[in-house]
């Protein structure tokens, strides 16, 4: 055996290794109430992407993961009191709760997107693409912040709700609709109003208005743990396997 290969091997075995180490129970806690990252299914168990992310995380780090169902409210203060070892449920990273947990690499992020009519030729969200243009909000968003703070020589319009903001668009009082991407594709699919639009563009990322994404909340003390499941993660993630168990349950990219 050559040299070359047995350090090949060894350092394969040390990545892995912090997996290895993890406990064999894990119990999962989500809230079940926030389709399609997490909800109950006709049995009532918690299915979703999230889930079925989990699922894949724990039998890559061999460990036997359990979920169980928690409410929103309780769900950082139920990690904190060891009810649980991982919160899989939507949840945001920010300053507060990183405050009080720690968190996994996000998994996901929730775009932002624009939409137009269907004959618009708007193709880009670009802040010279936008010059000019009336761009509906819902009022308080973070695509009103965004639009407003970001899009310079742009008129923005503020709505109570999306769907006065797409009645507005479907009769061209105003060009564009920045809304949340889940938000914009289910009212699409799902609303009479939305036969008139299409969605043209992405907003591009950006945390300060967004926020950081969606990860794994943990224990501040759980470090092999959290180490064991960003190394998944990107497992997931370079083999494809993560863009497998995506497309399932969203129509567009999430990372």
């Amino acid at each position: 055996m050559s040299r070359r290969f047995v350090l090949a091997a060894a350092t394969i075995a040390l990545h892995f290794a912090p997996a290895a180490a993890e406990p064999r129970h894990l119990r999962v806690a989500s809230e079940g109430a926030r389709p399609p990252f997490n909800y109950l299914d006709a049995n009532n168990q918690l299915a979703g992407f999230e889930i079925e992310l989990t699922r894949e995380i724990c039998r890559r780090i061999e460990a036997d993961c359990v979920f169980v169902t928690q409410e929103w409210e309780s769900l950082i203060s139920g990690l904190e009191s060891n009810q649980y070892d991982l919160v899989a449920s939507a949840m945001e990273i920010n300053d507060d709760r990183l405050r009080k947990i720690a968190f996994s690499k996000p998994y996901a992020h929730t775009p932002s997107a624009l939409i137009a009519q269907r004959q618009s030729a708007l193709a880009s969200a670009e802040p010279k693409a936008l010059r000019g243009q009336r761009i509906g909000v819902v009022a308080d968003s973070a695509q009103q912040a965004y639009a407003e703070d970001k899009l310079e020589g742009s008129e923005v319009q503020r709505y109570a709700t999306l769907e006065a903001a797409m009645l507005d668009l479907a009769e061209g009082r105003v060009d564009i609709v920045a809304e949340d991407k889940l938000a914009a594709v289910d009212f699409l699919r799902e609303r009479k109003e939305g036969r008139c639009c299409r969605i043209v563009a992405d907003l591009p990322p950006d945390a300060a208005y967004f926020g950081g994404g969606f990860g794994f909340g943990l224990r501040k003390g759980d470090i092999a743990l959290k180490s064991a499941i960003d190394a998944a993660l990107d497992a997931i993630v370079n083999d494809g396997t993560y863009r497998t168990i995506r497309s399932k349950y969203f129509d567009f990219d999430i990372r």
